[in-house]
């Protein structure tokens, strides 16, 4: 961590998704920047971990020990749902299988992983990777499979606890749990015990969300945090009022916490969740930016870092 800025409160770990530097969702944003370069100004940053992106070699001792050079550890391992589409409980199963044996081999390699969630969204009948308007075209779950999603992410919950993870659920611009009211009807119909929340302040926000509300009303649920900023201007522009997700993210949508180009009060939001007392865990920052616009990816990272440290403090 550079020398000038100062840790996080106790049970509270940092770090950044690779998004800042090249999309999950759209592969071609980015993928020119390798996966050395993404890791290293991470770490130079001062984050303690992040995600696996597309573009990071899919080598595990490789990787390993690529993160471990930088003493970078896995912020949120990833699985993919379908509950809501046919044959998709099968992949589902498979996928999450395949992230515990990837995190049993990462741990074999070196220090231990240090989180203890594994994200998960919805994605059948998803259209956020579709060229269709977001505002018009959000999928809307019968109640049928309501039940077949609470009941399948139950049960990948409880296969998650057994091997020592919590389940965190992501609600997602474009899928079939992105409002305040989705997340509420997703929290009463799982169980406690093997399904939390991952909070993520952009796509609630862009939902119309009460940041606050959600927090003060599943506390108890919440096993992961995204701080990711919205930019307002882009959000409210009304050439993009029919736009697909890509559009927004292209258009900048998105940026990080610290960012005066955002709206969202995390002085507020931070001061709420109370890291380092009822909340314990990883906050993540989270950007999905095409770094051909604006600053270097490593500019809103550092921007961001500096940003935590001082309101975290």
């Amino acid at each position: 961590m550079p020398a000038h800025i100062s840790p996080p409160p106790d049970g509270i770990h940092l770090g950044i998704t690779p998004t800042c530097w090249t999309s999950d969702d759209f592969p071609l944003i980015g993928n020119d920047i390798p996966m050395e370069q993404c890791l290293s100004e991470i770490a130079l940053a001062g984050f303690e971990g992040c995600s696996i992106g597309h573009t990071f070699t899919t080598d595990v001792h490789a990787l390993t020990a690529a993160m471990h050079l930088r003493g970078l550890s896995v912020s949120e391992p990833w699985v993919s749902t379908y509950f809501t589409v046919p044959d998709g409980p099968e992949r589902c199963a498979r996928d999450l299988l395949k992230v515990l044996e990837f995190l049993k081999r990462f741990n074999a390699g070196g220090p231990p992983v240090q989180t203890r969630v594994i994200g998960a969204a919805e994605f059948g009948r998803s259209v956020h990777l579709q060229a269709l308007s977001l505002r018009s075209n959000k999928p809307e779950f019968t109640d049928e499979q309501w039940t077949d999603l609470c009941d399948g992410l139950n049960r990948i919950g409880e296969i998650t606890a057994r091997q020592g993870f919590t389940l965190a659920y992501h609600p997602h611009m474009g899928t079939g749990v992105q409002t305040e009211q989705d997340v509420d009807r997703l929290m009463r119909h799982t169980d406690p015990r093997h399904v939390g929340l991952l909070l993520d302040t952009g796509h609630l926000t862009w939902a119309g969300a009460d940041l606050t509300g959600i927090v003060e009303r599943h506390r108890d649920r919440i096993t992961h945090v995204h701080l990711k900023n919205v930019r307002d201007g882009v959000h409210a522009d009304r050439t993009l009022a029919a736009g697909s997700f890509r559009e927004y993210v292209e258009a900048g949508v998105f940026t990080v916490p610290g960012d005066s180009d955002g709206h969202i009060d995390f002085d507020t939001f931070l001061k709420v969740l109370r890291p380092g007392d009822s909340y314990r865990g990883w906050l993540v920052v989270e950007a999905e930016q095409d770094p051909r616009g604006g600053h270097p990816p490593l500019h809103y990272a550092q921007t961001a870092r500096a940003y935590l440290a001082e309101v975290l403090n």
